[in-house]
């Protein structure tokens, strides 16, 4: 299960892009808390803390409590904007939720037991199809990740969703089709000697080679001559 953050927050007192740019100056990200027919909140944040959120990895699939004045807000991130030169964080959305809302995130796929696949022994490579899933769950029970086990898989063998032992209570927000997460392919050497060892006979031969005269020279016509 996601694990819960907790992020000290402090009121925003103006708004517009001077304001922000000070507190940025001030090694802190201004961000809002939104949703749940409430008004919104205009905060602001540690720029170090939120970072070190962000490299988790899994922030964005957290319920984050934003502690304000000495309230506890619920919520869950929506949105990061970041710097596009310094990919600094310089905004974030934060989206109110209660302790058991259903809420949808995308979380990180996790393939397994990879020596136990007998395509990916002899040389062929996992195609990753789906990196992130679209999940629909309980917002207490939100996974870091999704696990897919490789075991006996064959090269030119398929995962698709519905083969994916999803934890209790989750459920993929695409549930109309059963789409592709993964394949085992060949590698690109073992596609090159396949392609050696075609039939000879699919090589294309001259017309007129095996009759009586010569191929037309190369540029030459096969008209004239007369």
């Amino acid at each position: 299960m996601s694990e819960q953050l907790t992020l000290p927050a402090e009121a925003r007192d103006r708004a517009g892009k001077g304001a922000s740019r000070a507190l940025r100056r001030d090694g802190r990200v201004p961000a809002v808390v939104y949703g749940e027919k409430k008004e919104p909140l205009s905060i602001h944040v540690e720029e170090k803390l939120l970072t070190k959120m962000l490299h988790t990895g899994h922030f964005m699939n957290s319920v984050v409590m934003i502690d304000f004045k000495g309230k506890a807000h619920r919520t869950l991130p929506k949105a990061v904007d970041f710097h596009p030169v310094s990919s600094r964080p310089i905004h974030v959305d934060f989206l109110r939720i209660g302790e058991h809302t259903k809420v949808n995130v995308a979380v990180p796929m996790k393939f397994d037991n990879e020596e136990d696949s007998p395509g990916l022994k002899r040389g062929g490579v996992l195609n990753v199809v789906v990196h992130e899933l679209e999940i629909v769950c309980d917002a207490a029970h939100i996974p870091n990740e999704i696990h897919i086990s490789l075991e006996g898989l064959e090269i030119g063998d398929s995962i698709h969703i519905g083969q994916v032992k999803l934890p209790d209570g989750v459920v993929p927000a695409n549930q109309d089709e059963d789409f592709t997460v993964a394949t085992i392919v060949a590698p690109s050497a073992m596609k090159a000697e396949e392609e050696e060892a075609a039939p000879a006979g699919e090589v294309p031969t001259v017309e007129g080679e095996e009759g009586e005269g010569e191929a037309p020279a190369e540029g030459g016509s096969e008209e004239g001559g007369e």
